[in-house]
């Protein structure tokens, strides 16, 4: 299948491939937001990032803001063999590490056109993910290889409505690519272990909106809130597998590719923030944020076959939960050219212990962050951020989709590390 992709797509789908927020959400806009737990983020203008958080605060800078942002992520990713219904040792379930370490850039742009309008531009991403495992893994038909990249180019406009109320509206441009691998996984048939059951990938585009509100109840306590709408993703591409005519599912050559498809809905994110200076060295911010996970009910892939009828090829029920994160972190200015962050965070997972899965890894999540802010010069300065995150073990089983049971003990923690550079002017 051929994608057309422009420089910075192809340079998103490089690399912004895992997520470490709840299901395959992303976090990592800025550096900025990391080194605080990203409390705050709808209410506090610490640079052009605003436009991915919240991109009424654009109206408090007065001069033009560019910043440009890389978050590494690296997971530790484990699972472990508990049981099987067929006989196999658990052992052959072991993995140490399932998901890759990922670079995820942002960049952002905001200028104001007068003492009450600004404009604001950004490349990011909401939503990532990559699981892959080893080709001749036993349970492949519930593993094998799972990829969600989409890159948002969000444009957006800021008005101040008053001296304490500003209010935002943007338009965003998705782009999204999907791949779903599933292996047939070792069984007594004969076929190999790492035989394509599912080879599904796609890509699509869409569109969205945000909109965003920020009240500044005097000059050291500020409020925010911000919306961004749920868009929904029709990945078509191609799909094929390498399994015998006598096995393969409709009775297809398995050697055919046919055009095929993913549904998705990306969900909606709402975010309500404050900020509060409470002296001249010390800052406290905190958020509450809500995703609407709950329009994520199926992973599933519908092919055309040969004679134009529809069939599924693969489908997992999902079934997620809307899910809320919070957060609350705090800044101290060290001195005139450093400004020092942290915070905490609990991150809430949509997915039930009933539809826990190795292909969607997932568990309620605590960050610990730390940060800070250096001034190169009077219209220059550096962001850091790090965070450790530590998730829940989990138990769980799958069923595959010729009744084999694979039963799981999974454990999920990651560090995740960010930079960021800002310019005014």
């Amino acid at each position: 299948m051929k994608f057309t992709k422009t420089l910075i797509a192809a340079s998103f789908a490089l690399t912004s491939t895992h997520s470490f927020a709840a299901a395959f959400q992303l976090a990592e806009q800025n550096a900025s937001g990391l080194g605080r737990a990203y409390a705050g983020e709808a209410s506090s203008a610490d640079d052009a990032s605003v436009v991915a958080r919240n991109p009424a605060l654009m109206t408090l800078f007065t001069d033009k803001q560019f910043s440009i942002a890389a978050s590494s992520v690296m997971p530790d990713v484990s699972l472990k063999g508990t049981g099987t219904n067929n006989g196999m040792d658990a052992s052959v379930l072991n993995d140490s590490s399932i998901a890759p370490s990922a670079i995820i850039p942002a960049a952002y742009f905001t200028m104001p056109l007068n003492e009450r309008v600004a404009l604001g531009f950004g490349a990011f991403s909401n939503f990532g993910l990559a699981t892959k495992f080893d080709s001749d893994y036993a349970a492949g038909q519930i593993a094998g290889e799972t990829e969600i990249v989409t890159i948002n180019i969000n444009t957006s406009v800021a008005y101040k409505a008053t001296e304490q109320l500003s209010v935002a509206l943007g338009l965003n441009y998705i782009y999204a690519d999907a791949k779903i691998i599933r292996k047939f996984g070792a069984t007594n048939t004969g076929i190999p272990a790492s035989a394509d059951a599912v080879n599904l990938q796609g890509d699509d585009t869409g569109y969205g909106f945000n909109v965003g509100l920020m009240y500044q109840l005097d000059d050291n306590s500020r409020f925010g809130f911000h919306y961004r709408s749920e868009t929904d993703i029709t990945f078509t591409g191609d799909y094929s597998n390498q399994l015998p005519t006598a096995v393969t599912p409709l009775g297809l050559n398995g050697m055919a590719v046919l055009p095929g498809l993913v549904n998705l809905s990306l969900p909606a994110i709402a975010e309500v923030s404050g900020s509060h200076q409470l002296n001249e060295a010390i800052g406290v911010h905190y958020s509450a944020l809500w995703t609407g996970w709950s329009s994520f009910k199926t992973l599933e892939s519908e092919i055309t076959l040969p004679s134009g009828a529809k069939a599924i090829a693969f489908s997992k029920d999902e079934s997620f939960s809307n899910a809320m994160r919070y957060s609350i972190g705090a800044d101290y200015q060290y001195s005139p050219k450093l400004l020092l962050r942290t915070g905490i965070a609990f991150d809430e997972s949509p997915v039930s212990q009933e539809h826990l899965s190795i292909s969607i890894p997932d568990t309620d999540r605590f960050w610990l962050s730390f940060g800070g802010n250096y001034a190169i010069t009077e219209h220059s300065n550096f962001d850091l951020g790090l965070s450790i995150i530590r998730g829940k073990t989990q138990r769980f089983s799958e069923e595959d989709n010729i009744g084999n049971e694979w039963s799981f003990q999974s454990k999920g923690h990651a560090l995740l590390f960010a930079a960021q550079y800002n310019y005014k002017f």
